[in-house]
C-alpha cells in the first residue's frame, strides 16, 4: 500500500490556485479538484456541452428513443394482438411477418413523433421562461396532448391535454425523487 500524499503547504497551495501560469485545470495528483477551483474548460468542451444542451439535440435523441420503445411496444402488441385481415386458414409466415412489420413501423413513428414533440416544446418553453423545474414538464405535456387530441376535435384535446399534462407530472416527480 502506497503512502498517503502529504497535505500541501500554504505556499503551495497559494501558488496553485492564484499564480497566473498554473495550468487551465487545477487537479490534485489523486484526481480530486480543489475545493472551490474553477475548472476552465476549452472551446471543445463548451461547444459540446453546448451541443448536448440544445433543442435540437434533445428533440432527436427523444425521437430516437421513442421510435425504438415504440417499436418494442409495436412488436409486443403484435405477438400478444396479432390483426390478421387474411382468413387464418390461408395465411402464411410470411404473412405473419408483414402485419407484424406493419404494426411495430406503426407504433415506432408514432411514438417517436409523440417524444420528439414532447421535447421540442419543452426545450422551447424551458428556453423561454429560463428555468428548470416541474411545470416545463407539465406545461409541455399539457400543450402536446392538446395538440394530439385536437386531431379528433375539442373535447379530445382538452383531455388529452389535461391527461398528459397529469402523466407528465407524474413522470418528472417520480424521476426527480428517484434519482434521475
Amino acid at each position: 500500500m502506497e503512502d498517503p500524499q502529504p497535505p500541501l503547504s500554504f505556499a503551495e497551495l497559494r501558488t496553485l490556485v492564484m499564480d497566473p501560469d498554473r495550468p487551465k485545470r487545477m487537479f490534485l495528483s489523486t484526481g480530486i479538484a480543489l475545493p472551490g477551483a474553477n475548472v476552465i474548460k476549452t472551446p471543445e468542451e463548451v461547444r459540446v456541452e453546448r451541443f448536448f444542451e440544445s433543442c435540437v439535440f434533445k428533440t432527436g435523441l427523444s425521437f430516437a428513443a421513442g421510435g425504438v420503445f415504440g417499436g418494442a411496444m409495436g412488436l409486443f402488441a403484435s405477438s400478444v394482438n396479432p390483426n390478421f385481415t387474411i382468413d387464418p386458414a390461408k395465411q402464411s409466415v410470411r404473412d405473419i411477418f408483414r402485419e407484424m412489420k406493419t404494426t411495430t413501423v406503426g407504433y415506432a413513428k408514432n411514438f417517436a413523433m409523440v417524444g420528439a414533440m414532447f421535447a421540442a416544446v419543452e426545450c422551447t418553453i424551458e428556453s423561454c421562461r429560463a428555468t428548470t423545474d416541474w411545470k416545463n414538464g407539465t406545461m409541455a405535456g399539457g400543450i402536446t396532448g392538446g395538440l394530439i387530441g385536437l386531431r379528433a376535435g375539442i373535447k379530445p384535446g382538452v383531455v388529452g391535454a389535461a391527461g398528459f399534462a397529469v402523466f407528465s407530472t407524474l413522470i418528472d416527480y417520480y424521476f426527480r425523487h428517484h434519482g434521475w
